[in-house]
């Protein structure tokens, strides 16, 4: 049985990605707002509030994630694009996901930050200049992350967090 924590697998990184990978890595990006709605569309209050696994967080927590977390991710790449090599700060995820406004924020409105924030961070993504993949910014728990391995990263986070929603729809039969 795989892990439910990871129902994509854990994320790897082969080195930097050629034109045609780094195009597909950017496409996954474009596409995580849709599969996200996509993802939830239809489930009922009730299945919002269900942890897609044991001791993991409910699809609520997840939805309103991903923007936030994607928020920071974009941040960063402005920052280490318009600064040398920042030192970012990290965030508690764990501790966002039980602040009062995940619980009360519609997903619609995380939906929709998603799909704003995306549409801005392709934007950016398309316009970057080869040698700017290779800008980084420091990390003090995952050291210096060149912008090439942090889109890797990201494309992979959206699709990690939709295939939780979709794994726990078709474990429950939704």
């Amino acid at each position: 049985m795989s892990d439910p924590r990871y129902p994509i697998g854990k994320f790897t990184f082969a080195g930097p990605p050629d034109e045609q990978q780094r195009q597909k890595l950017i496409k996954d990006i474009e596409q995580t707002p849709v599969a996200l709605r996509a993802a939830v569309q239809g489930l009922t209050p009730q299945q919002i509030a269900t942890p897609y696994r044991d001791g993991g967080w409910t699809v609520r927590q997840v939805v309103h994630h991903v923007p936030e977390s994607h928020m920071n991710a974009y941040i960063r790449f402005k920052l280490a694009l318009t600064e040398d090599a920042p030192t970012i700060k990290p965030y508690m995820e764990d501790r966002w996901a039980e602040l009062p406004d995940v619980q009360t924020t519609p997903l619609e409105v995380s939906l929709s930050l998603l799909q704003s924030l995306h549409d801005r961070w392709v934007r950016l993504l398309h316009g970057l200049q080869p040698q700017e993949w290779k800008r980084t910014f420091n990390h003090p728990e995952m050291g210096t992350m060149p912008l090439e391995k942090n889109l890797a990263l990201y494309s992979w986070h959206g699709r990690h967090h939709v295939a939780h929603i979709t794994e726990l729809r078709k474990k429950m039969n939704w």
